[in-house]
């Protein structure tokens, strides 16, 4: 499915927003899953998935109009207020057939059936802004890994963040050097220089005219001192 979804993402519209992921639905062992948003002529969409849909054939196909306020809070009831987690991310410079294999590995494995891996995509118009007109700079890396670990006991925590660090280890040398910094998890204070690449020293001025005590602190940001 991943070398399938690597083929599709390539091929997408700009109106097509694709994301795979490794998850369990309630009672059910891990499956591979495609997220997909199109924001454009519902007839023109249909026609651009109909690929996605026939593929397989899917498990289950979910796929259909809905707003869009409801597309974005599709993820929010598997990451519920008061479970314990811990993530990993990065971006990759291609979804290689060696990538695929590790998310195959380590998605089968993962002590909780409750932690998940999302895949995300930076192509069309994302892709085509220069690295240095925004605070984002990763914009030639295409693919963007999450790896949500989540479990309910803290007699659990030490495997399932082990679990989460060795499946990032194992992507490392495959990493294309670039992290989302809304992605970066509560021991990553060291890569957030990594999130913004070159344009990190641009935005430490600017911390230090408009924020030097460092009020906006609640999240892996930019100190005034860099």
């Amino acid at each position: 499915m991943l070398r399938f979804y690597r083929e599709f993402s390539k091929s997408a519209p700009d109106e097509l927003t694709t994301y795979a992921g490794f998850l369990n639905p309630p009672d059910s062992d891990t499956v591979a899953a495609v997220i997909c948003c199109y924001c454009g002529p519902l007839d023109k969409g249909e026609e651009v998935i109909r690929p996605l849909k026939a593929f397989g054939p899917p498990l289950q196909d979910m796929l259909g109009p809905m707003p869009y306020a409801a597309q974005q809070c599709l993820t929010d009831a598997a990451l519920p207020t008061g479970s314990y987690y811990y993530n990993k991310a990065g971006s990759l410079s291609d979804l290689t057939d060696q990538a695929i294999e590790v998310f195959a590995e380590y998605a089968a494995k993962k002590p909780s059936v409750l932690s998940a891996v999302l895949i995300q995509t930076v192509r069309g118009a994302a892709s085509r802004i220069a690295s240095d007109a925004t605070a984002f700079a990763h914009r030639k890396l295409p693919y963007a890994p999450v790896i949500v670990s989540r479990w309910l006991d803290t007699a659990d925590t030490e495997k399932n963040i082990a679990w989460a660090r060795d499946f990032w280890n194992a992507l490392q040398p495959l990493a294309g050097g670039g992290v989302y910094v809304n992605d970066l998890g509560q021991d990553d204070e060291d890569r957030v220089r990594m999130a913004y690449g070159a344009n990190y020293e641009r935005l430490v001025a600017l911390k230090k005219e408009y924020d030097p005590d460092n009020f906006f602190r609640l999240n892996a940001n930019i100190k005034p001192a860099g």
